[in-house]
């Protein structure tokens, strides 16, 4: 089936995933090769994997290679779970192991975006077997409340903006929680210009805040420090050297605890360098997925 993001010449598909808990709705872009497939976990929690794909990066990636992404239970296009599905680590290993599976890649490279680096970083402990490569872009640390979250002290103009709307709509309920999303991409870019553009064009990312509130819920105690010295694979940790949400020295802290790491830092870019440096993003990543 062929989707929006796809460019000509460019083999694009969006499949189902079947497993007892949820249908995971998947979409792949270009076409397996010799070249190491990369499945992409994307952040949140709570969002869709649509904010990932607001520009052609990852169709140029795919002009060399498989790129996966996956829509996270509850959300997107895999909104299908069944009653009472757990939020977990465990069930968020288990989703993308079946992704996994059902695409038969023995062996890949995986990227975490956002909190999509801690599912990447949990997976990675259980199934080490198949990561030939890691990629860890803009993560939080393994353990999440060492967290160092810059915004409220940057943007106090925006956060007394959000707290109003907030009151205006009222704390718990949805449109709110779209609200202060919409917000918070407002605060986590270096360019005012790629800010402006990324949220003129991004349209609806699917945000589920009762997904997001239960998996925020479910990994608050979860402590990863302890596994990240026992990665072995070729690991690559980038970062916003003006990422505000996930300070820089998240991603230094964590590729000094893991020996197969190096860090990359791109000098122009907030928390989205896929977005405001797509370019650099590019060939650093090819670079490294081809050693």
């Amino acid at each position: 089936m062929p989707t929006p993001g796809c460019i000509a010449a460019l083999a694009c598909a969006a499949i189902t995933v079947h497993t007892p808990a949820v249908e995971i709705g998947v979409e792949t872009y270009g076409t397996a090769s010799s070249a190491l497939p990369i499945i992409a976990v994307n952040g949140g929690p709570g969002l869709s994997h649509a904010y990932m794909i607001q520009n052609n990066l990852w169709q140029k990636i795919a002009q060399h290679r498989l790129v996966v992404f996956y829509d996270q239970r509850g959300t997107g296009a895999s909104k299908h779970t069944q009653p009472r599905a757990p939020q977990t680590m465990d069930a968020q290993i288990a989703d993308l192991e079946a992704v996994r599976a059902a695409l038969h890649l023995n062996r890949f490279a995986l990227l975490g975006d956002s909190f999509g680096g801690l599912i990447a970083m949990a997976y990675t402990e259980t199934h080490p077997e198949h990561v030939a490569k890691l990629i860890l872009s803009d993560s939080p640390p393994p353990k999440i409340t060492d967290m160092v979250h810059l915004l409220p002290q940057t943007f106090p103009d925006i956060e007394a903006e959000d707290d109003a709307e907030q009151k205006k709509l009222g704390p718990d309920t949805d449109e709110s929680a779209r609200a202060s999303l919409r917000n918070h991409f407002r605060m986590i870019f270096y360019s005012p210009a790629k800010r402006d553009a990324y949220m003129a064009a991004m349209g609806n990312l699917g945000f589920e805040p009762k997904i997001s509130e239960a998996l925020s819920t479910a990994t608050e105690h979860l402590d990863l420090t302890p596994h990240l010295p026992t990665i072995t694979c070729p690991t690559l940790v980038l970062t916003g050297r003006y990422d505000l949400n996930v300070a820089p020295l998240t991603a230094w802290n964590i590729a000094h605890a893991i020996p197969t790491a190096n860090v990359v830092f791109f000098e122009q870019s907030g928390h989205l360098p896929s977005f405001e440096e797509p370019e650099r993003y590019r060939t650093v990543l090819q670079n490294f997925l081809s050693k």
